[in-house]
């Protein structure tokens, strides 16, 4: 029994057809600029957050804490999201207080000057098992 012939021809335009097929240009590696992007702007905001963050959580009560959200930083001024207008009013009288003095007190290195607060929801789903962080 003889074996079949390789069809040179076939094989010949196979070759060329590697030969001559250009892959995809080369990417820029992202690592380099990726670091420079945390240490310019993760590293610098969440060392005035988890300051903020961590004296949040030792002065406010859990059960009201379990209610709000720390949005943001800016310009001296905290942005804290509260889900509900009872809970709002409660927050308000709990700063009122003094909780807002011991606040800027703890966090006096940060730059906190106030503390504002607004009606709103970060999380989807309506009970408190059922919350997912819904991103904007």
């Amino acid at each position: 029994m003889a074996l079949p012939r390789p069809n040179y021809e076939f094989l010949q335009l196979q070759r060329l057809q590697k030969v001559k097929q250009s892959g995809p240009p080369p990417a820029n590696k992202l690592g380099g600029e990726m670091v420079t992007f945390f240490k310019q702007c993760v590293a610098k905001r969440q060392t005035h957050l988890g300051k903020i963050a961590e004296a949040w959580g030792t002065l406010v009560p859990l059960s009201l804490s379990e209610h709000c959200s720390l949005e943001s930083l800016s310009r001296g001024t905290l942005t804290v999201v509260v889900d509900s207008s009872s809970h709002l009013y409660e927050l308000k009288q709990l700063l009122l207080a003094g909780i807002q003095q011991q606040m800027f007190l703890a966090c006096k290195s940060t730059g906190l000057k106030k503390i504002s607060l607004k009606p709103g929801r970060w999380y989807e789903g309506g009970g408190r098992d059922d919350r997912k962080v819904k991103f904007q």
